[in-house]
This record gives C-alpha cells, structure tokens and sequence, in this order.
C-alpha cells in the first residue's frame, strides 16, 4: 500500500465530495465525506462501468411491508451515505462500497487518512496503473 495525497480535508465539507480524474491512469476516484468521515470508491460502476461518483448522493426509501398494504409506511433512511450511479441508478453504500441492488457486487473502495490538512488515499499502486 502506498499513500497519494489528494488533497485536503477542508476542500470537502460535510456532505460533499471531490472526484480526483483521472488517478493514475485511470477512471479515478471519488472522495466523500459523511458527517467528517472520509471514503474513497474508485469512480467506475462495477455494473456497466459508468462513472460511479458523479452519481448522486441521497438515502434510500425502506418499507416493512409493501406498499399496497393499508397502513404500509416507506421510511427514508440512511441520508447522505447512498451513491446512485448516473447511467443505471444502481445504489452503492459508500463507506463500505457494498451494492444495495445486487449483494454480490462491490466497488473498490480505499482507506482515507487525515494528515494534518492533506487528505491521503491509501492505496495499491498497481490497482492505477495505465489501462492498455
């Protein structure tokens, strides 16, 4: 593991995000910060290979029984930490990459450290290198 800086932490309030393009060759990365957390996904949709982190960032609705049922309530949860890609609307959770509509796939995530001011992604250089 190696860590890039890309950046610093007061770039990305609360709720937002940076998409670093490309990162080392690639697509790239998207870096967001949940409530002053950090995350970073790589910036391809593992489903058609969209561009992941443009996508937008909300919750998702959640009901206990469906929504023809009398007294059927849809709950909102989970704002702000959902990323929608842009091309199909597949749902990611974006600190721990995981596919809300298939659970057998996952985007490439990568650890965020603070350093002082600088945001470090800490990452496999190999994962970048140049696409042939």
């Amino acid at each position: 593991m190696s860590g890039i800086v890309v950046g610093r932490a007061d770039e990305i309030p609360a709720g937002g995000r940076k998409i670093v393009v490309p990162f080392r060759g690639r697509a790239g990365i998207g870096i967001f910060n949940i409530g002053g957390r950090f995350y970073a996904l790589r910036n391809i949709c593992p489903h058609k290979r969209g561009p992941l982190c443009t996508g937008e960032v909300a919750g998702r609705g959640a009901a206990q029984s469906p929504p023809s049922v009398s007294d059927s309530q849809i709950d909102y949860e989970r704002d702000g930490q959902i990323l929608r890609c842009p091309w199909h609307a597949w749902q990611f959770d974006i600190a721990s990459g995981q596919c809300l509509v298939d659970p057998t796939v996952r985007v490439k995530t990568y650890p965020v450290l603070v350093d002082g001011d600088d945001l470090v992604v800490d990452v496999d250089v190999s994962d970048f290198s140049r696409e042939r």
